[in-house]
C-alpha cells in the first residue's frame, strides 16, 4: 500500500532516533533526502541500504507531482531532512499538501526536532509560543522584527552562526536590551551550550568568542505568559 512516511532524524546525537524511525526506514521503497551525503551517513550508521532520491527547497517544486505520481503508482517513501522533522524549516510541505490532495496516505512519525528541547531549556514559558524559524534574510526584516517585539508569548527563532550577533542585535533594538533570550548551540551535541540572561548579556557573551554550530533562539515575550493566563481566565 502506497504510503509517505515523514521520519524524524537526529539534530546531532545519532542515538536520538527512535526504533519506528529505523523499521520504517529499512521497510519503505525508496527514501527521499534533502542531502543524499548526510543522509547516507545516517543510513551507513543504521545499516540501512535503500534507494535514495534528493529532494530539496531548490527542486521540490519540479518534482513534487512526479513523486507523488509515483506514491499512487504504489510506492512507500520516507522523507528525511539533514535533520530534525521534515516541513519544519525544511522541505516537506508541499508534498505534504500535494499527497493529501490526491488522497494519498501521510504517516509523520515523532522525533527530533531542534526548537522543542532550546524552549524547555530555556527556562522562558513554554505554555504559549511562537515559532518564526529563519528571519528573512533582506526584505521584510525590519518589519518582521517588529512584529517580533510586540508578540505577547515566547518567540523562537533559527539562525546561523554567522548572523547570530547582529540578530541579538537587531533584536534588542525593536526589543531594549533588557529583554531576556535563551540562545542554544549545538544541541545534543558534545559541546551544546544554552546561553541565558537579557539580550544585553547575550551579545556581550557571543561577541567575545567564535560562533559554530547550529542556533535556536528562544526568545522572551512582551508580557509573562502567567499574567496573560490570568487576563484570558477573567
Amino acid at each position: 500500500m502506497s504510503k509517505l512516511y515523514l521520519v524524524p532524524t537526529p539534530i546531532g546525537n545519532m542515538e536520538d532516533i527512535t526504533l519506528r524511525a529505523i523499521r520504517v526506514l529499512k521497510e519503505v521503497d525508496v527514501i527521499l533526502a534533502e542531502d543524499t551525503r548526510t543522509s547516507g551517513n545516517l543510513l551507513r550508521h543504521l545499516e540501512i541500504s535503500k534507494p535514495m532520491t534528493a529532494f530539496h527547497i531548490r527542486n521540490e517544486h519540479q518534482v513534487v507531482e512526479h513523486i507523488a505520481d509515483r506514491l499512487e503508482a504504489g510506492e512507500t517513501m520516507a522523507l528525511v531532512t539533514d535533520a530534525g522533522t521534515p516541513a519544519i524549516s525544511d522541505p516537506g510541505f508541499l508534498l505534504v499538501r500535494e499527497c493529501v490532495k490526491r488522497n494519498i496516505a501521510v504517516e509523520c512519525l515523532p522525533g527530533a526536532t531542534a526548537f522543542v528541547p532550546a524552549l524547555v531549556n530555556s527556562g522562558l514559558p513554554a505554555e504559549k509560543f511562537i515559532f518564526e524559524g529563519f528571519l528573512p534574510h533582506k526584505k521584510g526584516r525590519q518589519t518582521k522584527l517588529k512584529a517580533i517585539a510586540e508578540y505577547p508569548y515566547t518567540t523562537i527563532l533559527y539562525e546561523s552562526p554567522f548572523r547570530l550577533v547582529k540578530t541579538l542585535q537587531q533584536l534588542a533594538e525593536v526589543c531594549g536590551a533588557e529583554r531576556h533570550v535563551s540562545v542554544a548551540r549545538e544541541l545534543t551535541k558534545i559541546y551544546e551550550e544554552n546561553a541565558r540572561g537579557t539580550l544585553a548579556e547575550v551579545i556581550e557573551y557571543f561577541g567575545k568568542k567564535e560562533v559554530k554550530g547550529e542556533i535556536v533562539i528562544v526568545l522572551e515575550g512582551t508580557t509573562d505568559a502567567s499574567k496573560l493566563e490570568e487576563e484570558e481566565a477573567e
